[in-house]
């Protein structure tokens, strides 16, 4: 049984930072792309960074330079360090586990993320 937990959401003042983490269970981590999504209220949830297996990162135009995601494929989790948080970076984050050549993908409960201005 895949799962995907996610963790350490929260309210935090705009300026500021958090870091969300998701542990995965039920595959094998290291070969899987790994991202991290949100939603907003009444918007349609959007991409907000990917590491692939490879190594290699990106970024959504709207929270580059502010977000980074990094993975521990020893511990199988992924991390999404987010600085300078704005109160429109408010959503529910996901993470997200992709497999890269078949047509399987996972998804976590979600995590809330508030900014308050």
């Amino acid at each position: 049984q895949v799962q995907l937990v996610e963790s350490g959401g929260g309210l935090v003042q705009a300026g500021g930072s958090l870091r969300l983490s998701c542990v995965a269970s039920g595959i094998i981590f290291s070969i899987h792309d790994m991202a991290w999504y949100r939603q907003a209220p009444g918007k349609q949830r959007e991409l907000v960074a990917t590491s692939t297996s490879g190594g290699s990162t990106n970024y959504a135009a709207s929270v580059k330079g502010r977000f980074t995601i990094s993975r521990d494929n020893a511990k199988n989790t992924v991390y999404l360090q987010m600085n300078s948080l704005k109160p429109e970076d408010t959503a529910v984050y996901y993470c997200n586990a992709r497999h890269p050549t078949r047509p399987f993908t996972y998804w976590g409960q979600g995590t809330q993320v508030t900014v308050s201005s």
